[in-house]
């Protein structure tokens, strides 16, 4: 009998231990799927991108314009974006039980439809835990911040 309440107490320790570091765990787990989204999105890597984004995704950008998961992958897809830069920086990560928001200063630079483009924004990613792990469910960017002399 003494030896069971002693398991049960080692398992309560180790079950409330786990739970104190879980937020960390969290906020380790979304910088990383957020950054190699980030990364996906630079090689135009619509398979890693769908996995990540859940179906009914939705970006606003700082015009108010909106974009669906199919929008950003059929843009991948159509290869007609090359990033040179698509990196952030200054990545902060909250979480919120199974939610989770990602805020940092995003740095685009390449080509779109044979056209140069540069420039950098603040954006906001939301992600959720699903039984599939952290999917990104909304994204927010601002306008184009203006250029540093």
């Amino acid at each position: 009998m003494l030896t069971r309440w002693v398991t049960l107490g080692i398992l309560a320790v180790l079950v409330s231990t786990h739970a104190i570091a879980l937020p960390a765990d969290d906020a380790a787990a979304v910088a990383n799927r957020d950054t190699e989204y980030q990364a996906a999105v630079k090689k135009n890597d619509a398979a890693t991108m769908d996995r990540i984004l859940a179906d009914d995704f939705v970006l606003v950008i700082g015009s108010g314009k909106t974009f669906s998961k199919a929008d950003l992958l059929e843009q991948a897809r159509s290869g007609k974006t090359v990033y040179e830069h698509q990196e952030d920086s200054q990545q902060k990560v909250r979480v919120w039980g199974d939610t989770a928001v990602v805020t940092a200063l995003l740095w685009l630079k390449g080509t779109s439809d044979g056209k140069p483009f540069e420039r950098k924004l603040w954006f906001s990613d939301v992600y959720v835990r699903t039984a599939k792990g952290w999917r990104y469910v909304f994204g927010q960017a601002s306008l184009p911040l203006p250029a540093t002399p």
